[in-house]
């Protein structure tokens, strides 16, 4: 499978829109640096995410997300993944796309 990594903030750019209408049924996103913001309950995307992970997983890096301060904001069934974590997906999967 292939593993998403988006790292803009879906408030100032269309790369994790993009990314959600390209990405195929089982893969993984990971959402990464600024695209955290992408995890918040309630922003312009939310349902966009909400509808995407019908088909794909969505994490979100841990420590990005208590870094900006919206750990108690993330939508239900994102799934946190510390370091450890995000390279287990790198290796887990195929290859990695990264959204710039």
């Amino acid at each position: 499978m292939l593993l998403h990594t988006v790292n803009k903030s879906p408030f100032t750019n269309n790369t994790l829109e993009s990314c959600l209408d390209c990405v195929a049924d089982g893969a993984s996103v990971l959402l990464i640096e600024d695209g955290v913001y992408g995890a918040l309950n309630g922003s312009k995307v939310a349902e966009k995410v909400k509808a995407a992970m019908g088909k794909v997983t969505v994490y979100a890096l841990s420590a990005d997300v208590k870094a900006r301060g919206i750990a108690d904001k993330v939508i239900d069934g994102i799934k946190l993944v510390d370091y450890a974590g995000f390279v287990d997906l790198t290796v887990e999967n195929d290859k990695v796309q990264a959204w710039l």
